[in-house]
């Protein structure tokens, strides 16, 4: 959808009612913002994980195999998920997160025989810090497109460190949100229902007004809900089974489920 020009912001409602006809629907609904995890979400490691491993180790000497690599970044695959689900609070510090992906980085070149220094962890961490080593799935722009032409608020509550709110400027998100919240810049993490309503402040909604999406059931489900938020799963490789929450496989769905108003809480 071609959504030029777009309105200044205090005309938003007013042009989508003139232009697009449906936005009527969209108050009918009581849906004010729409809320967004990040990773896995709207971003996704560019060119791959792999491949920046393979690029700084070449730079180091080192030419593991594809084989070895993965075993590597399975390794640390399963150290990230020990920590995250033993209720680490590392995301809600920027040192302690840094700390953490530096760690994992360094397991997981241990494993496939390469000395790892902290130093090559600390690199493989910064690489992740720059923009061009992200890119955006192909449905993100269309559908916050879509979402901001019937005039609704948007925002990102995630948990990352605090290289996210310029990841997400250097990848052309900030035309359409309202604001970028990373755990380690608020000191909260999800599902923690803190974290959530510091992002209703934000846009000034109330959580019943408010849709919040990502592809993690227990930080973006369960957190969503804590805060009275209405939670939408997006399950893009459709792993989910019988989930008690609304299920998207692409954010292509997401405009229309808004105007539906049949979002479950």
């Amino acid at each position: 959808m071609n959504c030029d020009p777009i309105p200044k912001p205090g005309y938003r409602h007013l042009y989508a009612l003139i232009q697009f006809p449906w936005e009527v629907k969209s108050l009918e609904t009581g849906i004010k913002a729409v809320f967004f995890d990040a990773g896995n979400t709207l971003l996704l490691p560019h060119p791959s994980v792999e491949e920046v491993c393979v690029e700084v180790l070449a730079g180091h000497g080192y030419h593991p195999s594809a084989a070895d690599l993965q075993r590597g970044l399975d390794r640390a695959e399963r150290y990230y998920e020990e920590r995250y689900w033993s209720d680490d609070t590392f995301w809600a510090s920027e040192a302690e997160a840094a700390a953490m992906w530096s760690e994992m980085y360094a397991l997981a070149m241990e494993e496939v025989g390469v000395e790892a220094s902290p130093a090559m962890g600390r690199q493989l961490y910064d690489e992740f810090g720059r923009g061009d080593r992200w890119a955006l799935y192909p449905d993100v722009l269309p559908a916050m497109g879509e979402l901001h032409s019937i005039g609704l608020r948007m925002g990102i509550v995630s948990n990352w460190d605090a290289r996210l709110p310029g990841l997400c400027h250097h990848l052309g998100l900030s035309r359409y949100l309202d604001f970028v919240i990373s755990s380690a810049n608020l000191g909260r993490i999800k599902p923690e229902a803190s974290i959530f309503h510091s992002a209703l402040g934000r846009v000034g909604v109330a959580a019943g007004e408010t849709v919040h999406v990502g592809d993690h059931y227990y930080a973006d489900v369960l957190g969503a809900r804590a805060a009275g938020i209405r939670p939408v799963l997006l399950d893009r490789w459709e792993w989910s089974s019988n989930p008690d929450c609304t299920v998207i496989t692409s954010l292509a769905e997401l405009p229309e489920l808004v105007l539906s108003g049949s979002i479950l809480y």
